[in-house]
């Protein structure tokens, strides 16, 4: 592969999203559960490992700093912020425990958990998903194709058509960003005018 072959490959997994309906209609459904959530004085959790962990820290960092527009912020936030948190419940009980926890300890009902993990099955993303079920939290999972163990947690599934951890990805952060852009939109385009 060289870099034009790279690029053709994200731009394709980008295309099917276009015609994807089920694709289409998680994302405006998400937006519609966010903008209820937030409108509520509700929050919005984010979790997962490595890049995906970048994207929850990214994508909560737009939702409660600013995407586009000046406003208030919204209560959003990624669970593995804390390193101490996060090595100590790792070290105490299980690196698969520390999303649970953190979901036990802050989500309540009303509040939504974003889980993402590009296989769908990462252990701790899956406790947490569990636990907040349990809590009485809405679920979305951002996966890759076939949705994995979360298929099965999740009140709204985003499946990325791809088995390339790069590409969906690359899917999952853009998927963000419409989000977050689509949720400012609804609650503050009035503000604006």
């Amino acid at each position: 592969m060289n870099v034009r072959d790279i690029i053709e490959e994200a731009i394709d997994v980008k295309q099917r999203l276009l015609t994807d309906k089920c694709y289409l209609d998680a994302v405006d459904k998400t937006v519609e559960m966010f903008v209820e959530a937030f409108s509520n004085n509700n929050k919005v959790l984010f979790c997962g490992n490595g890049g995906s962990a970048a994207d929850a820290q990214h994508i909560a960092a737009e939702l409660s700093g600013r995407f586009y527009m000046d406003r208030p912020p919204l209560y959003a936030e990624a669970l593995h912020v804390n390193s101490s948190y996060v090595t100590s419940v790792a070290n105490d009980y299980s690196y698969d425990d520390i999303y649970a926890r953190m979901t036990q300890a802050a989500g309540r009902g009303g509040d939504i958990l974003v889980g993402i993990s590009t296989s769908g099955n990462s252990e701790n993303v899956v406790r947490a998903m569990k636990t907040a079920k349990e809590q009485g939290m809405k679920t979305i999972a951002l996966t890759g194709k076939t949705g994995g163990r979360m298929k099965e947690l999740a009140d709204v599934l985003i499946e990325i058509q791809s088995t390339t951890t790069p590409r969906i990805q690359e899917c999952h952060i853009m998927t963000g960003h419409i989000i977050c852009e689509l949720v400012e939109k609804k609650l503050f385009s009035h503000n604006n005018k």
